[in-house]
């Protein structure tokens, strides 16, 4: 990591920094489909922390599209989302406001040196357009971010991060001075496939099932001094070990 940067941060986007909101997928998926909204099931499985193509076939199945169909159609689903999320925006920023403190960490991981960017499921495109609707994209580095649109495989995406990191900065990513900040059990399993660290915030889901996953950090909120406190500690943690 270069002098002077103290790490990196990676981000998940719904239930982390915004509240997750299936609405945007539910429409999307029904205009791509020609599905009434109603109609739309999805799998019985949880959705967050998946990507949202991979999310897109299996509902469409799920709702009763054969599954030749779900795979040639869902080409039209990036158009698709991001025309409902543009006729959505004031519904976006009026029901999916950042979450409390998510602005105020963000710029303090920032003050302290911290390079920050993204990992999630979103398209590239939808996770800047939500980002930048809730005003908390400012500080953010997408250009080296992992979104659904790289890989339909979530596991696939800290090495598009690394890859981006190295072509951004020209030093390679050091795991140990990476931590993944989400909210579900998939960020957890992500960061550890990775060899990155992982804090959990339990905005969405209890702390007795995320602690079930082992993250190396759960907290209750985003509280500024809080996050930064327990990213410095996990990073002094990883380096001395």
């Amino acid at each position: 990591m270069q002098s002077g940067r103290a790490g990196l941060i990676v981000w998940d986007v719904d239930g982390t920094l915004i509240p997750a909101d299936l609405r945007w997928l539910r429409r999307s998926i029904s205009r791509t489909y020609q599905l009434p909204e109603n109609d739309i099931v999805f799998p019985s499985a949880r959705v967050h922390g998946y990507t949202d193509e991979s999310i897109v076939v299996d509902t469409a199945i799920c709702s009763g599209v054969d599954p030749v169909s779900a795979e040639e159609r869902v080409s039209r689903f990036p158009g698709v989302l991001m025309q409902v999320m543009d006729e959505g925006r004031e519904e976006l920023a009026r029901e999916q406001p950042a979450y409390s403190g998510a602005a105020e960490t963000i710029q303090a991981l920032h003050d302290a040196g911290f390079v920050q960017t993204v990992l999630t499921g979103n398209l590239k495109e939808a996770a800047e357009f939500k980002l930048d609707t809730v005003g908390l994209s400012g500080l953010l580095d997408f250009s080296i971010g992992g979104f659904g649109s790289d890989a339909r495989d979530r596991f696939s995406l800290p090495e598009v991060v690394a890859t981006r990191f190295n072509a951004r900065y020209g030093q390679a990513l050091d795991p140990g001075r990476t931590i993944i900040i989400g909210d579900a059990p998939n960020d957890i399993a992500c960061a550890r496939h990775a060899g990155f660290l992982s804090i959990v915030v339990a905005q969405r889901l209890g702390r007795e099932e995320l602690l079930a996953h082992k993250p190396d950090v759960l907290l209750n909120n985003l509280i500024p001094d809080q996050v930064l406190k327990a990213v410095r500690s996990l990073i002094g943690a990883s380096q001395s070990a």
